[in-house]
């Protein structure tokens, strides 16, 4: 059975454990002990598979404590039962002769995050009925994850949801799709100040054992690994379906690039797990915007995380993220899953303001195909206007950000494959402005935009947090 590990030292247990924990007693994240390994041959017996399939089946390869019926009903729920618009769940569009857009925004809040909390919510309800528990989720989002993982967590017994979100800095549609909800278990929490500092807050008592525990603490970020696992399925469904043209003699060890608009880096290390798994995958593009915190490191090698005052509030704002928590899980990659060299590296972070592995900066593609590069508002409002132009399509304007960046990477003969990161009518306003016209609202829409909000506007305090769940948590 696979176990899993910190990054910064320690033993954490098996899958359901790791699921329910969030960031790992010292302040580390959970990862395997070590990574599964997959041949061509393995990978292509997958091609025949629907999406719940291959779901359970990568899933499995992390999950060995649960047996693979239990998997297979779980991700048959978590895909199944016209939850997603589309029937084979994620459908990959055309959008030019070298470009395609992985469809991951079919779910029920239009984002990617729903391809992970649909799961997510499903295995939490399955291993707190296996051990008569109950768990309240504290999470952080910047646009996307809140709803996401309400959605999928809304009007469960044994699970409530404490979801901080920064004020002012969503999109209405966003506010929307989470204040809106008025199930008791869900609980949204306005914080005076930009996702960092909800973030920090999430840490400060996650940190907190003995508060933890006696408020049975999980999360649903991407510190969960249960989601990076779900998201790493994606890769191989995308691979699959990119390459079911390519000869049976061509497929073995065929590479495409993936471009990966990023914020807290959950979802381009998903796409380095599965190229370090076995997956050709010849590029990782991270894509950022003006927040460009990780274009920056992994340019100079300098990790430099910008304060909350220096956070810029932009037109991608599900983007907007300083401090991406899932680096650390790279670091520990990139220096030989050593723990006490990861948990230095965090020590000089909490001590100078940035971590200095320059010296490492020459490995960053070579051993792991990362590049990157940033998009800027004025670049978002062109891309949308292309490719409306072009091929139709209406990007949001975070998949507009990376299908910026994945074009100054292209290469002859090499697919590119974007992925999608939410539906355009999230982000009304912005696509309004770039393409000159007023976005029509549907009448679903216009009703969820009308709908009596439910929020507590609270002080980025962690003294209130604290009182706030003491009072409302499940025991």
């Amino acid at each position: 059975i696979l176990q899993y590990i910190s990054t910064r030292g320690g033993s954490l247990g098996q899958y359901s454990d790791i699921l329910l924990e969030g960031l790992a007693p010292n302040g580390g994240l959970a990862v395997p002990e070590a990574l599964p390994q997959l041949s061509s041959g393995d990978i292509e017996q997958w091609r025949s598979l629907t999406y719940p399939e291959l779901a359970a089946q990568v899933i499995g390869l992390f999950a060995t404590d649960i047996s693979h019926d239990d998997l297979a009903r779980l991700t048959a729920v978590a895909y199944g039962g016209g939850r997603f618009a589309a029937e084979e769940i994620v459908p990959l569009t055309a959008l030019n002769d070298q470009l395609t857009l992985v469809g991951l925004s079919e779910g029920p809040t239009l984002a990617f995050k729903d391809m992970a909390m649909q799961f997510l919510g499903e295995a939490l309800e399955h291993v707190l009925a296996q051990s008569d528990r109950v768990l309240n989720i504290l999470g952080a989002t910047s646009g996307d994850t809140g709803s996401a993982a309400e959605h999928a967590l809304r009007g469960r017994d044994r699970v409530s949801i404490f979801m901080l979100s920064p004020q002012g800095r969503m999109s209405a549609f966003q506010r929307a799709q989470m204040y809106s909800l008025e199930d008791a278990n869900i609980h949204n929490i306005a914080v005076a100040g930009v996702f960092d500092d909800c973030q920090n807050l999430v840490k400060q008592l996650s940190e907190d054992l003995e508060f933890k525990r006696g408020h049975h603490l999980g999360a649903v970020n991407s510190i969960n690994f249960g989601r990076i696992s779900a998201q790493i399925t994606y890769y191989f469904w995308a691979w699959l379906r990119a390459t079911d043209a390519v000869t049976a003699d061509q497929r073995a060890g065929f590479q495409v690039d993936v471009a990966v608009p990023s914020g807290n880096f959950g979802n381009i290390l998903s796409g380095l797990y599965a190229k370090l798994m076995g997956l050709p995958l010849r590029r990782l593009v991270l894509a950022v915007n003006e927040n460009n915190v990780l274009d920056d490191f992994f340019r100079t090698g300098y990790y430099r995380p910008r304060s909350a005052e220096n956070t810029l509030a932009t037109s991608s704002p599900s983007m907007d993220v300083s401090r991406a928590s899932n680096l650390e899980r790279f670091v520990f990659e990139l220096l030989g899953r050593d723990p006490e060299r990861t948990a230095a590296a965090w020590r000089e972070l909490a001590e100078t303001g940035q971590i200095d592995l320059s010296a490492e900066r020459d490995r960053f593609f070579a051993e792991f195909g990362i590049v990157s590069g940033t998009s800027t508002h004025d670049d978002r409002l062109a891309s949308i206007r292309s490719f409306v132009d072009t091929s139709g399509v209406t990007l949001d304007p975070h998949t507009a950000d990376g299908v910026k960046v994945a074009q100054d990477y292209l290469i002859d003969d090499v697919p590119m494959l974007v992925l999608e990161t939410a539906k355009p009518q999230k982000f009304a306003d912005t696509i309004s402005e770039a393409l000159g016209a007023p976005v029509e609202i549907d009448a679903a829409t216009r009703e969820l935009l009308n709908a009596p909000q439910h929020v507590t506007a609270m002080a980025n305090d962690e003294a209130a947090l604290r009182a706030f769940i003491s009072e409302h948590a499940l025991r």
